[in-house]
């Protein structure tokens, strides 16, 4: 529940999230990164009742579902960074692939890295990541996150008090800095935030349904580019989405073309046989994912 009773006192936990995106703001604004899902819905009208100055930014990844780009286009004050090559050509999934000459899989998520993780460097950024959404967050993100030159240069801080605000104002000048005002909200949290403000968010979440004090939706529970190797529901998705599955399979039949040793698949149809039915299954917890609502 957004007001967590206590022994010794309740929790507001949205004047907690207006009070750390306070807090934190830099000179120059926040940059908020918006995927569209209800998590970025959640951090922008936070920090339009904080007050803070910020710009919302989406990366487009060119695999969101339709109806997600769709919603995120109504929202008139959301920004649009395409990612693009040195020579000024926007990256896409359909190019990305032959360029790296293997399919995108848990192991190998260049994906991640080129589509959203090269937007926005350098930025103080705000973020929907919250812990309840998988133990690898739980371990691995914190309040405050700040990278260095490397995902291995990085610092994680759990509150708020005046040392931490020094050390962030410190390292906005040569770190990526991500704040994360709901790192400790649940699921609920964020749909009844979602009844309390009358929030707009995508279609494919379906309605809103509260039992026993406890928040929902009838739809999915949380939306990601089609055919995200960390999905579980990967395969489904491409049944879907027919002319994504076959935007992949042209992907991998270029990618069979770019690439100068045998391999054990013959068509794009192989690697599409391979990747939804296999693939590495290793994770890196300190990547950020495709299914991950920022």
């Amino acid at each position: 529940m957004l007001l967590e009773k206590r022994l010794d006192c309740t929790i507001d936990k949205v004047q907690t999230a207006i009070d750390r995106l306070k807090s934190f703001e830099p000179e120059e604004g926040y940059r908020l990164a918006y995927s569209g899902g209800k998590d970025s819905c959640v951090i922008k009208r936070l920090a339009e009742m904080a007050g803070v100055k910020f710009q919302a930014h989406y990366s487009c990844t060119s695999v969101d579902p339709p109806e997600l780009v769709w919603f995120i286009k109504a929202q008139k004050d959301v920004h649009f960074d395409i990612p693009r090559y040195d020579d000024g050509k926007p990256i896409t999934m359909w190019n990305l692939i032959p360029k790296k000459k293997i399919p995108p899989t848990r192991f190998m998520r260049y994906c991640c890295q080129e589509l959203k993780e090269s937007q926005g460097k350098g930025m103080p950024t705000i973020t929907g990541v919250r812990w309840q959404e998988s133990v690898n967050r739980s371990k691995n993100q914190g309040l405050i996150n700040m990278f260095g030159e490397t995902k291995k240069q990085r610092l994680i801080l759990n509150d708020d008090n005046d040392e931490t605000r020094r050390m962030v104002e410190n390292c906005y000048r040569t770190r990526t800095t991500l704040i994360n005002p709901i790192i400790d909200w649940t699921d609920s949290d964020v749909w009844e935030f979602h009844k309390v403000e009358s929030l707009p968010y995508c279609e494919l979440y379906g309605d809103i349904k509260v039992e026993n004090n406890y928040y929902t939706c009838t739809g999915k529970k949380r939306l990601g580019c089609i055919g995200c190797p960390m999905s579980t529901n990967a395969k489904q998705e491409l049944e879907n989405y027919p002319k994504y599955k076959a935007a992949y399979i042209k992907a991998f039949d270029n990618m069979l073309i770019a690439r100068t040793k045998a391999t054990k698949w013959q068509s794009g149809e192989e690697v599409m046989d391979w990747w939804i039915n296999g693939g590495n299954k290793y994770v890196d917890p300190n990547q950020i994912s495709f299914m991950e609502e920022l």
